[in-house]
């Protein structure tokens, strides 16, 4: 046989020349990969460098352990979470072993922003400072963000340094209906985690609508006994008009909410509750229908949509909504409470012997007035709680309530009224920030109310 047909030298040679090609192109492949810091969102700046280190092992070490005590041990459970069932790192990535990471909390300083933090990841040792909780806390989301687990590493990243980010609006939310779709408790907790882990910092629960009341007032049990509750749903495109017949619904008790508001709490996450009003009230009306125009009888809507049945805006109707709104006030502590205040018809009010002789008492032209009076009489009311109101931007419609915020969901045209109005203002036009619109071809995605918004 051929001198060249020699497989054992001739395999040797390969598997040399092979292994050291591989190793060449798996370390300059893993070096450009951790060369960049992915981070949602974006830091206001960020040096990146060529090396790697590894997480795995590295102690948490607070300044100050007793106020650092939740982001310390936040931070220790998350290393073991992400390394836990992993092996240790790949030998063919040389990453340096960070020995100690440290959350060091300084003086406030007003001259730097909310959330101000800074972090170095360097040698051994990384560490974060800033000068509140929330500052720490969001470095230490950049931190585990870094985390880039590639090419079969355990908890390796780039070394990096941020000397100052934080973030650019106060107001930083995501949405969540639950009135038309119930999600459990551990849904919840784990959607407040996700939100946390973007730096988000407000939870916006949307509790009532006409398809259904999701919070237990234990003033008046038949919100959730009989409001929480549809005896079927829509199915398929809003247009088909079909529907299932299946009981559907659930609520949350106030210890679940309590447990929810600390547990985003402690994540820098503040939950502002929806309570809608006047309009989108048929699950509350099919409970109390004593509080409409005509007196029902009503049941909790099955359909999507708007209805012309809302709370008629009479003293003994306030007097209920005062109630409701001094439980929602003691479960939930933030500055604002949302009443929505959108999609309200007029319908019922025209007819209305008791609106039309509010209005004549009032001085009020039309029902878009009527609608700012019930707004301003509710804001009225919360402000003396020391709670501040934010509504969809209909809520302009008629003049806006003096103290009132404005979520602009219509477009961009009622934030910047309103904003024009020097009233604080959270844009969230449908357009752009609506998760429920298709987001490729509708043939081939779950059903949506429309639109296309990738």
């Amino acid at each position: 046989m051929p001198h060249f047909w020699a497989p054992d030298r001739c395999c040797l040679k390969t598997d040399f020349f092979l292994r050291n090609l591989l190793l060449f192109l798996f370390l300059l492949v893993g070096n450009f990969l951790f060369a960049q810091l992915n981070v949602v969102p974006k830091p206001q700046e960020a040096n990146v460098f060529s090396n790697l280190i590894s997480l795995a092992g590295a102690k948490v070490i607070p300044s100050d352990a007793a106020k650092l005590r939740f982001e310390a041990a936040f931070l220790q459970i998350q290393l073991q979470q992400l390394g836990a069932g992993l092996g240790p790192t790949n030998d063919l990535i040389y990453a340096r072993s960070i020995e100690r990471i440290t959350l060091n909390l300084f003086t406030p300083d007003t001259l730097l922003p909310a959330g101000w933090y800074s972090i170095k990841a360097v040698d051994n040792v990384v560490s974060i400072s800033a000068t509140e909780n929330s500052g720490i806390f969001y470095g230490i989301q950049t931190l585990l963000q870094s985390i880039q687990p590639s090419l079969g590493a355990d908890l390796v990243g780039p070394e990096f340094q941020i000397s100052g980010d934080y973030p650019q609006f106060a107001w930083r939310g995501m949405h969540l209906d639950v009135s038309r779709h119930f999600f459990p408790v551990d849904f919840i907790l784990r959607y407040i985690d996700l939100l946390a882990m973007h730096k988000m910092n407000v939870f916006h629960w949307h509790l009532t609508d006409d398809q259904g009341w999701r919070i237990e007032i234990k003033k008046f049990p038949k919100l959730t006994e009989t409001g929480a509750y549809r005896n079927g749903s829509m199915i398929g495109h809003y247009n088909e008009n079909r529907f299932d017949s299946l009981r559907y619904g659930g609520f949350y008790t106030q210890d679940e909410i309590r447990q929810v508001v600390q547990y985003a709490a402690q994540r820098h996450i503040t939950v502002v509750p929806e309570i809608e009003m006047p309009g989108h009230a048929m699950a509350a009306l099919s409970a109390y229908p004593q509080y409409s125009c005509t007196g029902g009888p009503f049941e909790v809507a099955k359909k999507w949509g708007v209805f012309d049945d809302v709370f008629c805006p009479t003293d003994e109707t306030f007097a209920f909504l005062e109630q409701v709104l001094d439980e929602v006030c003691d479960l939930f502590p933030g500055q604002y409470i949302h009443i929505g205040g959108d999609e309200c018809p007029k319908t019922r009010w025209e007819q209305c012997k008791r609106c039309q002789q509010r209005m004549k008492r009032e001085g009020l032209k039309d029902g878009h007035e009527l609608q700012s009076y019930f707004i301003r009489r509710i804001e009225k009311y919360l402000n003396g709680k020391g709670r501040q109101i934010i509504g969809w931007d209909e809520i302009l419609e008629g003049g806006l309530a003096p103290n009132a915020a404005v979520m602009s969901w219509r477009g961009t045209e009622g934030g910047i009224a309103a904003a024009n109005l020097k009233h604080p203002v959270v844009m969230t036009p449908g357009t752009h920030c609506y998760f429920d619109h298709y987001q490729a071809d509708p043939r081939q995605e779950n059903v949506a109310i429309g639109g296309y918004t990738t």
